[in-house]
């Protein structure tokens, strides 16, 4: 039967509380118990002396006559240790360069992290927020210069994961943007280790914002796209249709295009694109050295040559540029590159 356990005694039923009137014997000897003292003064004893000798009574026992259990009894885990769990990889961007773009999530991890693995855009003030202890990575990748192979970084982003706590995978810009954050997940997922992704701000919005040019407005475009001037032939999938670019959308934001921009501007002029469409170039945005050339479509890529601009660059084309507020424009950060422009 279940008894409600706020249930009051049954008075007719003798116990401590209520003795049986009849024998005046059935009371308990510590029915008038109060605050742990018996009710008897000649056997009284406070409540904590008879637990301490209780206590000291289990421990000689134990002691005395230690107990065999068998594990599978006991319910213990027999099994080998488990090897130490990975550590977390984060994939962190790092902005376009301006160090006060750098979000405060991104600036906490680079504080604790145990292994920085970064790119070139990356500034020096960048890496001097890790601590003492942390192991720097380099694997930039910069046209000119010697470059880290894909594969090679996630090998040491693995191997870092399988030693240390906390991996800062700190990128230019955002890590998703053509930032190779995406293949870099896959790879770390698919070998069991935790990885976080941290968007940064993308230069493709930055670089064009520190010379005053909007890559949207009313009354210049209402749709935008970023695309990659830079192509591999490893990519296993047809080139960019800058043909169809140039008919679908009302402006481009060209990453990485400087090196194949007359082909570039060839095929958007193919693909009905005017040669007066306003065209913007902007280096090293946000940062010291940055420069800004406004031209006509076609005329982007022989002024581009003659003025000897270069990597990093922004391209934007369309209507936008005509919407250029220069007056708002940012003063770029002063700061220094790993790799100098």
């Amino acid at each position: 039967m279940n008894r409600d356990p706020a249930a009051r005694p049954d008075p007719a039923v003798p116990n401590s509380l209520n003795p049986d009137p009849a024998n005046p014997d059935s009371a308990s000897p510590d029915s008038g118990r109060r605050d742990g003292v018996s009710a008897d003064p000649a056997t009284a004893r406070p409540a904590m002396a008879v637990h301490a000798m209780a206590v000291r009574a289990t421990a000689a026992h134990a002691t005395a006559a230690p107990a065999t259990v068998h594990p599978a009894v006991a319910g213990a885990d027999t099994s080998p240790p488990l090897p130490q769990p990975p550590g977390t990889v984060y994939l962190v961007g790092a902005g376009p360069g301006d160090p006060e773009l750098l979000t405060l999530k991104a600036h906490r991890l680079l504080r604790c992290c145990d292994a920085l693995v970064y790119d070139s855009l990356v500034p020096q003030a960048f890496l001097d927020l890790v601590p003492e202890h942390c192991e720097r990575h380099f694997v930039g990748k910069r046209r000119g210069h010697h470059s880290v192979p894909q594969p090679s970084t996630n090998a040491v982003l693995v191997e870092l994961a399988g030693r240390l706590g906390t991996i800062v995978r700190l990128k230019g810009g955002d890590p998703f943007l053509f930032g190779r954050g995406g293949e870099e997940a896959a790879h770390l997922v698919a070998r069991g280790i935790p990885v976080q992704v941290v968007p940064g701000v993308t230069a493709g919005i930055a670089a064009p914002a520190y010379a005053g040019i909007p890559v949207t407005h009313r009354k210049a475009g209402s749709s935008v796209t970023f695309v990659t001037g830079h192509e591999e032939i490893d990519k296993g999938r047809p080139g960019v249709d800058w043909r169809g670019l140039a008919r679908c959308s009302d402006g481009l934001v060209i990453y990485m295009g400087l090196h194949n921009l007359s082909r570039i501007v060839a095929e958007l002029l193919a693909g009905g694109l005017a040669a007066a469409t306003p065209a913007a170039v902007i280096q090293q945005g946000t940062v010291r050295g940055q420069r800004a050339l406004v031209a006509t479509l076609g005329d982007l890529a022989a002024r581009v040559e003659a003025e000897g601009f270069a990597s990093p660059s922004i391209v934007v084309i369309g209507e936008v540029v005509n919407q250029r507020v220069p007056l708002c424009a940012p003063e770029p950060a002063d700061v220094t590159m790993p790799i100098p422009f």
